[in-house]
């Protein structure tokens, strides 16, 4: 009996989101249907929250009800409505469901009901059968007399969300934590993710700064918004500041503003980003990328809540929150310089690492779907799904640009799909080669752009040194030669980077201390246990290499290196 059966998971301690996948199955198993869908109202679509029935990605698509004539049925009635198996109207679930996955949906019978919770529209239930004549009325009657337990098991869920966190102590409580926001939705359902959001929402009703840590497209904007809207501020301004786009020329004139004068084309006064935020949340962006006079300023800020307009001398109180994100490890930012160590002890008050989408699990299939939903809509088509072996693909790879990346895979693939003959009426499946994945790919390490570049002549080749003597050199200081930010890459601590062509006749220098000079790029046994190496630090990858071995030859002096010291490593 449904109805005992939903009764008694009343009146059960159930983990979130295993009641209302209970309630799908029961459902499904007493209609003796093909696939049941529970989806909530969100504007003006239609989100799954459980299905039985229907492929993975499903729970990762938006149903825009214009759209769908089926469920724009179903929503504007109050009263269960069926569509017999010769109608003419498009099925959502075409393609979608587990039995017949990427083909067109036999005839079939459908029915559905709308459900309200608290006296507020709340979604909609929907069942498919693939046996004509399986909905008649005395199905409708069953499924009308089953609407209070239903609604009543929804209700339960979101008392029982609401109650596991702080949102009860404000007046717009959710019942879900990847609500729709405005330029985007936090789309997951892993335990990472649900961990994260719910570390999110503990920390959302404080005051304090936090530092958002993560890949680069792992979606840091995305969470800082979701932190801002679970906050006590979610009535007032969310600024967002692109810290890597600020020219270190504006930088400050843009975050603090100016008075008129303060500089050539300061006509008239201006408020910055950290006045536009006042009362609110002010969300920096690439918060490494800062220079650094900007930061002294902006830690008088997190300390005394005050700025500063550029050109003026009287200081203005401000009340903001600062939501800081980095994709650079700023503990190594500071130990070299380039970051402010009491500025980041300021901004990392709250850390919280954004975990990359390689370890979330199937959550890639959720996205991947939601992702599915929107190319079908933009580009027209009947149908848009993966293949098995594309599902298999996206699982596998490594996923560097993380959801980026995987938004890019999805829609390059429906484009693909198109251009290769695909009709837009048909059911398009996209397979693992429309998608372009090498799974052998590894995750990205270090941006290019962070790399010193030296001249032409002198490349550096890192995998000719012997392994002894690369664990070596990664344990000498970063201090030898420290660049600082605007000095060009020729010129580190002061002292120009030796080349070969800038070295006093280096044959004639090498021959006088009866030494043989190896440049690094040349490829050369190592003949001896002692090496005589110097250094260079590009002060942007933080790295130290090797700039010239001088290989000793047995029976010599080792060779002094051109700064007066000598250095001597074990092989």
């Amino acid at each position: 009996m449904l109805e005992h059966s939903l009764l008694t998971d009343l009146v059960s301690e159930l983990p979130q989101g295993l009641r209302l996948q209970r309630l799908t199955s029961a459902v499904r198993q007493h209609f003796h249907c093909g696939a049941v869908a529970l989806l909530r109202l969100e504007h003006d679509t239609l989100r799954p929250l459980a299905a039985d029935g229907l492929v993975r990605e499903a729970l990762g698509r938006r149903f825009q009800i214009a759209q769908h004539p089926r469920l724009a049925a179903i929503m504007g009635s109050p009263q269960p409505v069926c569509f017999d198996h010769d109608s003419g109207l498009p099925d959502p679930y075409d393609g979608l469901l587990e039995s017949n996955a990427g083909e067109p949906l036999p005839v079939h019978d459908c029915m559905g009901v709308s459900l309200t919770v608290d006296g507020e529209p709340w979604g909609a239930l929907t069942l498919d059968a693939l046996q004509p004549g399986t909905f008649n009325q005395k199905e409708r009657d069953q499924l009308s007399r089953c609407i209070p337990a239903i609604e009543a098991a929804i209700r339960m869920t979101r008392l029982e969300q609401e109650r596991h966190s702080l949102s009860l102590l404000r007046q717009q409580a959710t019942d879900d934590r990847t609500q729709v926001i405005d330029e985007g939705e936090i789309i997951g359902r892993s335990p990472a993710i649900q961990s994260l959001l719910h570390e999110i929402d503990v920390v959302a009703d404080s005051q304090l700064p936090v530092l958002l840590m993560g890949e680069t497209g792992v979606g840091k904007e995305l969470f800082a918004r979701h932190l801002h809207l679970q906050s006590p501020r979610r009535n007032a301004a969310l600024v967002h500041v692109n810290c890597a786009a600020l020219p270190e020329s504006l930088a400050e004139s843009e975050l603090f503003g100016h008075v008129k004068g303060a500089f050539s084309g300061a006509s008239s006064d201006r408020a910055g980003r950290v006045e536009a935020a006042h009362g609110g949340t002010l969300f920096l962006d690439e918060v490494g990328e800062l220079p650094l006079p900007v930061q002294a300023k902006l830690l008088r800020t997190l300390q005394n809540g005050e700025i500063q307009r550029l050109g003026e001398d009287k200081p203005r109180r401000v009340d903001v929150r600062i939501i800081a994100a980095t994709n650079r490890q700023l503990k190594e930012r500071v130990r070299d310089g380039y970051f402010r160590a009491d500025l980041y002890h300021r901004l990392s008050v709250y850390p919280i690492p954004i975990p990359p989408l390689r370890e979330r699990g199937n959550d890639v299939l959720v996205l991947a779907g939601h992702f599915l939903e929107l190319n079908r809509a933009r580009l027209g088509l009947r149908s848009l799904r993966l293949a098995p072996d594309a599902e298999l693909a996206l699982l596998r790879y490594p996923w560097p640009g993380n959801v980026r990346e995987l938004e890019h895979v999805i829609s390059r693939g429906a484009l693909k799909a198109l251009s290769r003959g695909a009709a837009r009426s048909d059911i398009v499946t996209l397979s693992a080669s429309l998608l372009d994945l090498d799974s052998g790919i590894a995750p990205a390490t270090a941006s290019p752009a962070s790399e010193m570049q030296l001249p032409d002549t002198h490349p550096v080749i890192t995998h000719a040194l012997p392994t002894s003597l690369q664990a070596a050199v990664r344990t000498v200081p970063a201090r030898l030669h420290p660049r600082r930010p605007g000095t060009p890459s020729q010129q580190l601590g002061g002292r120009r980077a030796r080349t070969a062509t800038g070295r006093q006749q280096p044959a004639q220098a090498g021959a006088a201390a009866g030494a043989e000079m190896t440049p690094l790029w040349t490829p050369a046994p190592v003949a001896t246990n002692l090496l005589n190496i110097e250094y260079y630090a590009d002060g942007v990858s933080d790295r130290i290499r090797p700039y010239f071995i001088h290989k000793k030859v047995p029976g010599t002096p080792p060779l002094p290196c051109q700064n007066g010291c000598s250095r001597k490593l074990p092989v």
